[in-house]
């Protein structure tokens, strides 16, 4: 894969979860006032760095021959297209008395900063493809 697409597929993967993260966000802001309930975050930067660090070391590391698919298989790395994000969700903290841990301000602090990376993202992936337009025109 070359670098061109393999940019393009990580922009595009980052602005899936991006929209994903605004929507965990505005159902943490939706239910801050309902007892009990517990905010939710998205989990997606941490397991793509550990996927990239995988390759980093598959390609240090010593290739092992294997004639068996039940062979132990060392330094294989993760592919970073099978990260998925995850939800994950605190129960172990609580904000307020009647149990729920969402602090409004803070998820409405969440929600800017998520559009503004989101707006970030967009021009990113339009100055990648501004860039194959200006080769092509030479």
């Amino acid at each position: 894969m070359n670098s061109f697409s393999r940019s393009v597929d990580l922009l595009q993967r980052e602005m899936d979860v991006t929209s994903l993260r605004y929507q965990v966000s505005a159902n943490n802001l939706a239910n801050s006032e309902v007892p009990n309930f517990k905010r939710s975050v998205v989990n997606f930067e941490s397991e793509l760095k550990r996927a990239f660090e995988s390759e980093a070391a598959a390609k240090k590391g010593f290739k092992l021959a294997t004639t068996d698919s039940r062979h132990i298989q060392i330094n294989t790395p993760i592919d970073y297209r099978t990260v998925e994000p995850r939800r994950v969700t605190d129960y172990l903290s609580t904000a307020k008395a009647n149990g729920n841990n969402v602090d409004a301000e803070t998820e409405a602090n969440n929600i800017l900063q998520i559009q503004m990376q989101y707006r970030l993202l967009t021009q990113l992936a339009t100055f990648e493809f501004d860039q194959v337009n200006t080769a092509m025109k030479k």
